[in-house]
Formats: structure tokens, sequence, C-alpha cells
């Protein structure tokens, strides 16, 4: 999970690219369940691109907007997902993270905590504002690099915490902010258990 200084120097450039098309929104709109998924195209925690395309309509996809890396609720939540890769991997789900931290930060924080599932660094908030997400200012993440050495990294914007799920047709099956942070694995478990019986 070691990334050369070239690209993790590079990786500051890279800006998230939200490509909005069917079933995309105008201005003060918001996706609300049943409505066709936003498409769009990020970056993950290696910097390469990440194309939903190439990924709805394959699996269940579970997109989870997140505030931090290396943060309580967020490493809480992340962690609950991780523990429960196995069995949301067998009701046919991918989950994705998606946070205002840079590809950089994703890589630390997925390597420190064993993170099985890919990361998407939305640094100008343009994926979680397709999905009607609420999106602040940025700020500092905390980081820890592979020796476990602590410091601190920029973040593009602060995304509230909110999951989506997204169906196998494309359409939005779940839309809400996250209360439990790490109790979100299980209750989407129990919401891709109602889409079985459908």
């Amino acid at each position: 999970m070691r990334l050369s200084v070239k690209l993790m120097a590079g990786l500051g450039a890279l800006s998230v690219v939200a490509l909005v098309m069917s079933g995309g929104l105008r201005a003060g709109e918001k996706v609300k369940v049943g409505d066709k998924a936003p498409t769009f195209q990020s970056f993950d925690e290696n910097g390469k691109a990440w194309k939903s395309t190439d990924h709805v309509g394959k699996k269940v996809v579970v997109l989870y907007f997140y505030p931090a890396d290396f943060t309580g609720g967020c490493t809480a939540q992340a962690c609950g997902f991780r523990d429960s890769m196995e069995s949301l991997a067998g009701k046919g789900l991918e989950v994705v993270g998606v946070s205002g931290d840079s590809a950089a930060t994703h890589t630390m924080f997925k390597a420190y905590h064993k993170l099985p599932f890919t990361l998407l660094a939305d640094e100008k908030g343009e994926v979680a504002k397709a999905f009607g997400v609420p999106v602040g200012k940025g700020g500092e993440s905390p980081t820890i690099d592979e020796k476990g050495e602590k410091g601190k990294a920029p973040r593009g914007v602060t995304i509230q915490r909110w999951t989506v799920v997204i169906d196998k047709g494309g359409n939005i099956a779940a839309l809400y902010n996250v209360k439990d942070a790490k109790g979100d694995a299980k209750k989407i478990s129990e919401i891709v258990e109602k889409l079985e019986t459908k």
C-alpha cells in the first residue's frame, strides 16, 4: 500500500470529476429513493480513476460519505464495514467510502485499518453534491503513516455522514443521514435483505 513520493506529490493536484449525466440534478434538486443514481467519476486511494459505470449494475453499490479519515466516528464506521465485509460481499454488495481527504491520506487510512474496500477522494465535494449530501469547508485530517508516525494532512472539504445504496438497476434504494456510525454496516445488511425479498 506504499505510494511513491512522486505519486503522492501529484495526488494533491487530482480533483474529483463528477459527471452527473442521466438522472442528474438541476440546481436546487436532491436525489431521492427511486431516482436513477447520478453517474460520476472519481479517484481511488491509489490515484486511479474510478467510474461508477464500471460498478453500478453489476452489484449493489453502497456509497458511504464521511467527514474525515482517522477520526473517531469515521474510523468506527469504516471498521464496522471492514468487519462485516465477508457477509456484505456474500450479499453481492460493493462498499465504497467517500470523503474530502486526498488519495494519499486514504492510502494511509486504508493500510492502517486494513480496509478491504475502495476509498474515493472527493476533495471538491462534487460527488457528494451530486447525491445532495451536504458539504462544508475543509480543514486538516489526522494521519498515521506506515511507521506509525502521526501527523496532519489538508482535507479539501468536509462531507457530512450519509449513506447511499444503489441497487442493481442503478436506482437509489436508500439514502439517509447516518446517526450510528459503528452500526451502519448492520443497517445496510438489513436494507439489502429487504431488497432481496422484493
